[in-house]
């Protein structure tokens, strides 16, 4: 089985967020299952220089404004192939916003490049190698089954799956670009791309693909509902029996407390002292009889971080400490500075991998208060570090946290903290809670030892991608 995943970013090479570590993880997650899997990635600079090359095997003269190949390569034990576009992708900054903090403006433009050279590889091959699926994430991959339709109209036609990492991002752009993106008129309509006026390359993808994953169960059923589907709710419900909540997974070779190089190596919830102690000092807090919490994200409040902001009072009372690392808003970003100067918080605004390990193997517990999370992998690391979360009823937080609730307790099965809905008020009493158990010494052990030994790999998701593969491929 041959699958194409088409993706804007993939770990380790180039990574904003969640969605790089699934790209990166699901190739060597799915080889177990008999699928070949190569990544088509934009030829970002960072990616180029990265990568081993292999040559190139494709060649497109005009690429929405510029002459591009495709590179064939592997870097960090991953087969890619690479489009090599300097007029859409040799920027510097962000992959997706320039220097004044907006998107490129010619994101439809960049990214329809990728989603076009997807299509030709699949309609065309590439020598010896023709993907029977090609597996599309997000918006920046929608417009694959558009493009397909049109160059493989008389060939035999790979299947495709579209993953929804996150459906607040739909990809938009003006009807006027719809000859220069290439696109059918006839298909801009209420069952086509059209979104109030607009062309949507994530609903391209949403009515197009032949079947729609996301990242977790709990998500799948949110999709379907207002208030979560951000204006797809009723595209996504008509799609429903083609719709499947696929759980993500982390990297276990990655993320690992016994063999991670960032970290004090340690097997079990007594190996965490020395990584609590090191981590309190790199940031200068003092000893406390509390618990160390630890928040690794984007700051905005889809995480739900003012929110915490304003919980924080009382997780301090309680004898808790916070450690911050991230970027975003840029007033959650001076609250968290402002809130430092207690003493009892550590901030440090920007991304750091190896600090997010060292966080996550000296923090008592990993604070997840999202609105909505499609599936969330911050929660994993806590629990595969024996970082207990306190996460959010949503999305993925509800289905990979066991709740401390009496009967989870008393079975011995509790592996985080769990609150909703998602207000002020039931934060605090998420760290109230987290203080309290913090303190019975025999119930917090249990609870890390539990969370330690819960599966978080891609084992059980990796069968069922592969199972999905196999069905669309015998139907395309």
């Amino acid at each position: 089985m041959r699958v194409l995943s088409v993706a804007s970013e993939c770990a380790p090479l180039v990574k904003t967020g969640g969605l790089a570590d699934v790209v990166g993880a699901l190739p060597s997650a799915l080889r177990a299952e008999g699928v070949e899997m190569r990544v088509l990635l934009p030829g970002y600079p960072e990616v180029l220089r990265a990568i081993a090359r292999e040559g190139i095997v494709m060649e497109e003269w005009n690429l929405f404004g510029g002459h591009a190949t495709v590179i064939a390569a592997t870097a960090a034990g991953l087969d890619l192939l690479v489009v090599d576009a300097p007029h859409l992708y040799e920027r510097t900054g962000s992959i997706y916003l320039g220097a004044d903090g907006h998107d490129w403006p010619d994101n439809p433009e960049r990214f329809a490049g990728l989603c076009w050279m997807a299509a030709r590889i699949a309609a065309e091959g590439l020598g010896d190698w023709t993907p029977d699926v090609l597996h599309c994430h997000d918006w920046q991959a929608g417009l694959v089954p558009e493009y397909l339709r049109a160059v493989a109209a008389d060939r035999r036609r790979a299947g495709t799956i579209l993953t929804v990492h996150n459906i607040a991002f739909h990809g938009l752009a003006s009807y006027a670009r719809i000859g220069s993106l290439r696109l059918d008129p006839g298909r801009f309509n209420a069952d086509g791309f059209e979104f109030w006026g607009r062309i949507s390359a994530l609903k391209a993808g949403l009515v197009g693909a032949d079947r729609l994953t996301t990242v977790s169960p709990t998500y799948a059923a949110e999709l379907m509902r207002p208030e979560f589907g951000m204006g797809l709710d009723g595209v996504i419900r008509a799609r429903r029996d083609d719709l499947h909540g696929v759980l993500n997974g982390i990297d276990e070779s990655v993320w690992n407390p016994a063999t991670d190089p960032a970290v004090q190596p340690y097997f079990d919830p007594a190996g965490k002292a020395a990584n609590r102690e090191a981590l309190r000092r790199e940031f200068g807090l003092p000893e406390s009889d509390g618990p160390l919490c630890v928040v690794v994200s984007r700051l905005t409040e889809q995480k739900g971080l003012d929110l915490l902001i304003e919980a924080l009072p009382s997780l301090l009372a309680h004898g808790g400490q916070l450690i911050v690392l991230g970027s975003g808003d840029g007033w959650l970003e001076e609250s968290f500075r402002k809130a430092s100067q207690n003493g009892q918080v550590g901030v440090r605004i920007g991304y750091d991998e190896a600090l997010s390990h060292r966080m996550i193997a000296g923090g008592d517990a990993i604070l997840v208060p999202s609105r909505f999370e499609p599936c969330g992998l911050t929660q994993m690391y806590g629990l595969r570090y024996g970082t207990v979360p306190v996460v959010a009823l949503t999305g993925g937080l509800a289905d990979t946290v066991i709740h401390a609730s009496p009967a989870a307790l008393a079975a011995g099965v509790a592996t985080g903290i769990q609150f909703h809905p998602v207000t002020v008020d039931a934060l605090n009493g998420a760290l109230v809670q987290l203080c309290t158990l913090f303190k019975d010494q025999d119930v917090w052990t249990r609870m890390q030892a539990n969370a330690m030994a819960q599966p978080v790999g891609w084992h059980t998701s990796a069968r069922a991608y592969a199972k999905l593969y196999r069905d669309v491929a015998n139907h395309a």
